[in-house]
């Protein structure tokens, strides 16, 4: 499967720093440690509703930790699937009339469309479940022979008691697990299961759904390994980042990472689980099954400058819930226009110490609200001195690290 266009990253005087980010598996802020080409999955969008930006808040922060990661002088390999068939797709395709394979068609492009107004840059290898069913029916298989997986009716299951490590990425406690799992997308009440927590690796046919044929049968797999596959095969084990909303830390990313340590019999299967926040509108998160969303497109068609929403989504530290407020995009209109402004000089003050700032705030946990800070200090300065006394290279110095770092086009 074919991701969205690639764009430009200037290049920079030096070097930034090691990047250190928030792992959810051990509560901390740790430094990542990779070697020379830096290994990241962040998990993708099911195909059955436009891009919102809740969607885009989450992969503008890991646009963000590619960013940092190659000006620090990283290859990047990144990896991000498409869950394009799974329940909410079926449903959805059921509802609307529409054939499950036009309307994940249709949404994944886009989905592609709204990346590329946003500026984000695009995975290496951009892979759909689909596509990838051969070797996920293989891996499934093989959870079967090395007695990983278990039957019910039609369906197999994988025993969390094949996954000592079960719970070190989430650190839920049960009661938490088990009440998330039956939220989102378990069935902690399926009867024959021998664990309320065990998840579907593959799933009987069922009349009038799509079907795949496997060792184990007509059918189709569980929604956690897919991912565990796609990065796995990719990646291998222990690689850098394992990204995604913070909705996806339990069950998702827990047993995601309990398959390929069961198929590998080694850990960890990342050594960062990084999570972005959830974005709000009223008071509640931003979701299709809610209704409440804006979205990508939306704003595009109203002729809003992609860049303007991608400032204003980076105006929140990415772990923070936030809210998307009636005066969020105003207030990043108005900063787009004053930073465009001051680049526009033909001169202005040096901006050496700015990029030193910034690639030390990014460094640090991604703090995108101390690095526009500290542009918005260069720009106040620019906009006030005298052009007369002013660095001539300071301005492109200025639009070449907002874009290579922040992602934005001045």
């Amino acid at each position: 499967m074919d991701a969205w266009p690639d764009c430009a990253v200037p290049d920079l005087p030096g070097a930034g720093g090691p990047l250190r980010l928030y792992d959810t598996a051990t509560g901390s802020v740790r430094e990542t440690a990779p070697s020379h080409t830096a290994r990241m999955y962040v998990c993708g969008i099911t195909p059955y509703d436009a891009t919102h930006l809740g969607h885009a808040a989450t992969y503008l922060a890991f646009d963000l930790v590619q960013r940092v990661w190659r000006d620090a002088g990283h290859k990047v390999h990144y990896v991000q699937n498409v869950t394009d068939v799974d329940d909410p797709l079926l449903e959805r395709a059921a509802h609307t009339g529409e054939d499950w394979r036009s309307l994940a068609e249709r949404e994944i492009q886009l989905f592609r469309e709204d990346m590329t107004a946003l500026r984000v840059l695009p995975p290496d290898e951009y892979i759909g479940a689909v596509e990838a069913m051969p070797e996920i029916t293989d891996a499934i298989a093989q959870l079967r022979k090395d007695g990983n997986a278990y039957g019910v009716d039609e369906d197999i299951y994988f025993p969390v008691s094949a996954a000592p490590r079960f719970g070190s990425e989430s650190n839920y406690d049960r009661e938490t697990m088990l009440s998330l799992f039956g939220e989102r997308g378990g069935d902690p009440d399926r009867t024959g299961k021998r664990d309320p927590l065990d998840s579907l690796l593959w799933r009987g046919r069922r009349a009038g759904e799509p079907h795949w044929d496997s060792p184990m049968g007509a059918g189709r797999p569980g929604w956690h390994i897919e991912c565990s596959v796609i990065a796995l095969n990719r990646l291998g084990m222990a690689f850098d980042v394992q990204g995604g909303g913070s909705d996806l830390i339990f069950p998702h990313h827990e047993h995601s990472a309990a398959h390929a340590e069961a198929l590998t019999g080694t850990a960890p299967f990342a050594t960062h689980y990084v999570h972005s926040g959830m974005i709000g509108l009223d008071g509640e998160k931003m979701s299709k099954s809610r209704g409440n969303l804006v979205l990508v497109s939306k704003l595009r068609a109203a002729h809003i400058d992609p860049m303007a929403v991608r400032l204003a989504l980076l105006d929140g530290h990415y772990r923070a819930d936030r809210e998307w407020t009636g005066g969020r995009l105003p207030a990043a209109e108005a900063r787009l226009l004053r930073w465009r402004a001051a680049a526009a000089l033909p001169a202005a003050p040096p901006a050496d110490g700015l990029l030193i700032e910034v690639r030390e705030f990014l460094a640090d946990d991604l703090d995108t609200i101390a690095a526009m800070a500290a542009v918005d200090r260069w720009v106040a300065a620019a906009l006030e001195s005298s052009a007369a006394d002013g660095d001539a290279d300071a301005p492109r110095l200025v639009v070449n690290l907002v874009d290579a770092l922040l992602g934005v086009a001045l």
